[in-house]
């Protein structure tokens, strides 16, 4: 076959197509003819030729030989193996050089398009072309707007020269769009979800749980039990999914240490992929890192040593939905679908990334914006419910009402009962549900909150007590608290005395316990130099699980400390404020202004100020179980303030009687109460 080309039948013009009116375009005369108009113009022996063509008669099949070897010469690359093809143009004449590959180019001389016959005989003839349905002009303004849309596209895409030599060129072997018949036959596999059982990773086993589902998977899930299974993946869990016929598990949270349950796993078959945020365990020799990772099928965790992923801070439920999404666009889904995914699980994002208390910056602070907003006006039955249940101003929504009101209720049925109660009210498909699941977790909620209080008072009599009361890393055995509520204790000791704390409790299996640090102490990278005593552990710089063997708690409490290396001034709590703020220029105007930096938390907090020699008056202790505390407060010119403090109110109540005259910082807030609006500020320090 040779090129294909069409001559105006009035003046003889090379005729162009134009994809606007779907017609060939003189650009000499003007004149413009169908393909139709075109084949009835076609001398009879034309169109023989051309049927004897598209049937592949031997006829046909020796002209286009013959022509081609007339139009084309072939030449020995340098090399001497690669060959280059010359052909004649048919408009100018002019040489156009390829190499054995290409099957359509435009002129360099003349600039018009061309379809190289050679590359079209036999078996590649293509029955038709499909024409361009969009002009030059309308392809270059689609394009910038594209490109307009990307953030590191160079500049160099903008350029004027550049956008003028983007051209149409048609590629025969491609199909665009066909009608196919055929059969597909194939097995289908169950997945299993197996996520942990706080809040990051209930939220974590929803969104693979729905996401996959929206792809028409078979899957299910499964979340531990804190007590009877433990932390993460075990080989219980595996047992169970094999039992049921399960094929795939995807662990979300978890996972990243489970070597020996993953080899389990593989071994009977099955195939796993981890999707965690954890560090990855590594073994130290000659100085130097060596990072151990699962023999999983897949591990999709930030903190890989190889993963090029620019953002670190990832949460269990971030990097679950960051593939979920994945898996949607490799699927073929639309944009549209995708932008409904976000939607619908967004939120849950939102809740893990708080709740587990990542950084609130780069890409956490886009999720939790999102996600916030998305809450106040929650499709979900079940956390709609819980915000009701719990008394939360969906108006006012915002990062503490997640932390402190929200967040505990859905920890609370993996700490005291089982994660999948919280699961349930996540996946709740009508209100009077809902009602009923979010009522119980903000039970077990209330629960959770007598026994912690009952629990950091016997630590810190012990403590107190205690020989090793000055020890750079405390480590508090107690073997009646639950086991579930042993971090938030360590977080409230470590708070108190401003020390790494670990807190122990009594297992069915061991020891296990949970770790808070403070900022100069990395709490994984330490207890991974004596990895030995543990049976699991796992975690981040700043919290960190494990278990041990009862007999080894003092050994534990010993070498902990032996391996710290904490100064004096590391163990001095600090302070940072933003500026010294007088009270004449707190008002309303400045608080809104304040409110534009949300959402804050964890990596961006609220700002802080400080003020001086304030008077004190009338401090007195309110609410139901006497935790918050309320005064006034005046500066050296008699500006006053209404003030709240949330912490140890006890303590302070007894500092401000006994000094009247303190120094404090804080941040200011507006505080409406039955319809009256005050100016309120928040004490986070005093002295």
């Amino acid at each position: 076959m040779a090129v294909i080309s069409f001559k105006c039948p009035n003046c003889d013009g090379e005729l162009i197509f134009d994809p606007e009116t779907q017609k060939y375009k003189c650009e000499y005369c003007g004149s413009k003819f169908t393909q139709a108009e075109l084949d009835a113009l076609q001398p009879a022996e034309s169109k023989e030729m051309n049927a004897g063509a598209a049937d592949g008669s031997d006829e046909a099949e020796q002209e286009t030989t013959e022509q081609q070897s007339a139009d084309t010469k072939k030449k020995e690359g340098e090399d001497g193996g690669a060959e280059a093809v010359i052909y004649n143009c048919p408009s100018c004449g002019a040489e156009i050089v390829t190499d054995a590959t290409t099957a359509a180019t435009f002129c360099y001389y003349c600039h018009n398009p061309v379809v190289l016959g050679k590359r079209l005989e036999g078996k590649y003839l293509p029955n038709k072309v499909i024409p361009f349905k969009i002009s030059k002009k309308e392809a270059e303004k689609r394009f910038l707007e594209y490109v307009g849309k990307k953030k590191f596209v160079p500049k160099a895409f903008f350029n004027k020269k550049q956008i003028e030599c983007l051209s149409g060129v048609y590629f025969p072997y491609w199909i665009y769009d066909a009608k196919l018949q055929g059969k597909l036959q194939g097995e289908g596999k169950k997945i299993r979800v197996i996520g942990d059982y706080d809040i990051d990773g209930v939220n974590a086993t929803y969104i693979l749980q729905q996401g996959l589902a929206g792809l028409g998977a078979d899957v299910d899930t499964d979340i531990p039990d804190r007590i009877k299974d433990g932390y993460g993946l075990n080989q219980m869990l595996i047992d169970r999914a094999l039992e049921d016929d399960v094929d795939t598990i995807i662990t979300c949270d978890n996972g990243i240490a489970a070597m020996s349950e993953i080899a389990y796993g593989k071994e009977n078959g099955m195939t796993i992929v981890v999707t965690d945020h954890h560090e990855v365990p590594y073994l130290e020799e000659n100085g130097e890192k060596k990072y151990l990772l699962p023999p999983a099928d897949a591990v999709v965790d930030p903190h890989r040593a190889d993963c090029e992923y620019p953002f670190k801070g990832l949460c269990g439920a971030a990097v679950a939905y960051k593939l979920v999404e994945v898996l949607y666009r490799v699927s073929g889904k639309s944009e549209q679908e995708v932008e409904h995914l976000q939607e619908s699980l967004m939120e849950n994002v939102a809740i893990a990334t708080i709740g587990d208390v990542m950084d609130l910056v780069g890409e956490n602070r886009v999720f939790v914006k999102k996600g916030l907003e998305l809450l106040k006006t929650t499709k979900n039955e079940g956390l709609h419910a819980l915000m009701q249940c719990t008394g939360v101003d969906t108006a006012n929504l915002n990062t503490y009402h997640i932390g402190f009101v929200i967040g505990p209720c859905i920890n609370a049925g993996g700490r005291l009962d089982t994660a999948k109660r919280a699961l349930e009210l996540l996946n709740a498909s009508n209100r009077r549900e809902a009602v009923t699941l979010a009522a119980d977790l903000k039970e077990l909620n209330d629960s959770r909150k007598e026994m912690t209080e009952e629990g950091v008072e016997e630590a810190v009599r012990q403590i107190e007590s205690s020989s090793w009361k000055d020890d750079q890393v405390l480590v508090v055995y107690l073997p009646e608290c639950h086991e579930s509520i042993a971090g938030i204790i360590a977080g409230r000791i470590k708070e108190r005395y401003y020390r790494p704390t670990f807190v122990l409790t009594k297992g069915e299996t061991g020891v296990k316990g949970s770790g808070r640090s403070i900022e100069a102490y990395d709490m994984f990278a330490e207890m991974s130099r004596c990895r030995e005593l543990f049976t699991k552990f796992g975690g981040h710089k700043l919290a960190a699980g494990l278990s041990l063997e009862e007999e080894k708690v003092e050994v534990f409490r010993k070498r902990i400390n032996e391996l710290a290396d904490l100064t004096e001034e590391d163990l001095q709590m600090k302070v940072s404020i933003d500026m010294r703020l007088p009270f004449p220029y707190i008002n309303e105007e400045l608080i809104h202004e304040l409110k534009i930096l949300e959402p804050f938390g964890k990596g961006n907090g609220k700002p802080l100020f400080a003020e001086s020699k304030l008077r004190v008056i009338q401090p007195r202790i309110f609410g139901k179980n006497r935790n918050v505390l309320k005064c006034r407060l005046e500066d050296q010119q008699g500006n006053q303030m209404e003030a709240v403090y949330f912490g140890e109110v006890e303590d302070c109540l007894r500092q401000m009687e006994k000094k009247q005259i303190m120094s404090f910082t804080y941040y200011p807030s507006i505080n409406e109460y039955m319809g009256r609006r005050t100016i309120q500020l928040t004490i986070v320090n005093y002295q």
